[in-house]
């Protein structure tokens, strides 16, 4: 007689790399557009905003950094952990801020848009491109001075390359982490204040998340503090800079060049804005890494129940032991732990190992256990503050 192997559905709102569907084992999971009843949802660009989730949804993976089209509290609300891939389309996205900086500073844009106005005078284009050029004339970036304010990964690639190329390179983030300490080069300076940044710097790159906090940080009063004729750069959030504050800047002089990889009616064709169309991720081998990256987080929570990179879940990885493991996502109050132990006891039930971790007003707990019996999710689920409970046997 042969096993039976649960299946699990897993619903993709875009088109996914092959490379991540084939991290699926086909015994186990079946993927596309219309499965019914997922346990997990991998999505890129669609919003998820006015999406009604199956009950059975454990988990969404965002195949990217960003979760704006994701509503992530309201996901924590339904005992649904969001998952990105941080890092996973840094490289991507620091090439582009490489090429950010040649556009900000050679004109090389409105250099190639003019030389096509040549076509059609024959002989005479080698003259009128000598008699031209001039008009596009702007400076080389080795020996200026670049400030990156947010150092997490993309910060830190676009910091060591900036310095390979010849800058001075200042760097910025008050929650810089171990990872990205050891990665940075030595060469970079480490500000306290981004007053210090904008003080120093001729180039500034913003690589920090738009929050109610961050939002419009760049506006009149920031700039005001920024050198005469700096250069802006944002591959972050179109709405970490003030559109007409910016558009002021520019116009006298304040701002010499602004470059956004996010678009928007106000800031297309004015002049000194270079407007690329969000093309930061978009390589196959970014794809490719966010996919691999998403696949894996979802597996490992359906599969273990461990918690890596989620948005609105704190991170909780521990080694499988024991019978079976409970997993608790619950509200951070006190009182929980004892609570759920207190079952776990009335069932004389053992715990070998177990975990709990907090993000914001949410937890979440595992207990690997020696035994068990059926009906003891539903007790703890019973208990004040649980929001979901689900064992993985």
């Amino acid at each position: 007689m042969g096993v039976c192997v649960k299946m699990y559905n897993i619903k993709t709102y875009n088109k996914i790399s092959k490379v991540a569907v084939d991290e699926f084992d086909a015994a186990k999971y079946s993927i596309g557009d219309d499965v019914q009843s997922p346990v997990g949802a991998i999505v890129r660009s669609a919003s998820l905003h006015d999406v009604e989730f199956d009950k059975s949804l454990l988990a969404i993976a965002r195949a990217g950094a960003g979760t704006n089209n994701i509503p992530c509290e309201r996901c924590a609300e339904e005992g649904i952990v969001v998952f990105n891939t941080p890092g996973a389309n840094a490289n991507a996205v620091k090439e582009l801020v490489i090429a950010g900086l040649m556009l900000a500073s050679r004109k090389i844009s409105s250099a190639i848009e003019w030389a096509k106005t040549l076509k059609g005078n024959g002989a005479e284009v080698g003259k009128l491109v000598e008699k031209g050029k001039g008009n596009f004339v702007g400076p080389e970036i080795m020996g200026k001075s670049l400030g990156i304010i947010g150092l997490g990964a993309i910060g830190v690639l676009v910091a060591n390359a900036a310095e390979n190329l010849g800058m001075k390179v200042y760097g910025y983030d008050p929650y810089l982490s171990i990872k990205s300490a050891w990665n940075l080069s030595s060469s970079t300076i480490y500000c306290d204040s981004m007053d210090e940044i904008f003080e120093k710097c001729d180039y500034i790159s913003l690589h920090i998340p738009c929050t109610a906090d961050t939002k419009g940080f760049v506006n009149n009063e920031t700039i005001a503090k920024m050198k005469d004729g700096v250069r802006i750069l944002n591959f972050a959030r179109g709405e970490l800079v003030k559109s007409e504050d910016m558009i002021s800047a520019l116009g006298t002089g304040r701002v010499a060049a602004y470059v956004v990889d996010f678009p928007s009616d106000e800031m297309l064709g004015v002049e000194g804005v270079t407007a690329i169309p969000h093309l930061g991720a978009s390589t196959p081998e970014s794809e490719d890494n966010c996919a691999y990256m998403a696949a894996h987080e979802l597996i490992d929570y359906i599969e273990n129940g461990n918690i890596t990179n989620s948005v609105n879940m704190p991170s909780s990885v521990m080694a499988r032991s024991g019978e079976a493991r409970i997993c608790v996502i619950h509200k951070n109050i006190p009182g929980v732990i004892s609570a759920i132990t207190t079952v776990l006891a009335e069932q004389k039930v053992n715990i070998p190992n177990m975990l709990n971790n907090s993000k914001g007003e949410y937890a979440y707990s595992v207990f690997d256990v020696n035994a068990y019996h059926d009906g003891t999710d539903d007790k703890i689920a019973a208990l004040e503050g649980i929001i979901r409970v689900r064992v993985i046997k």
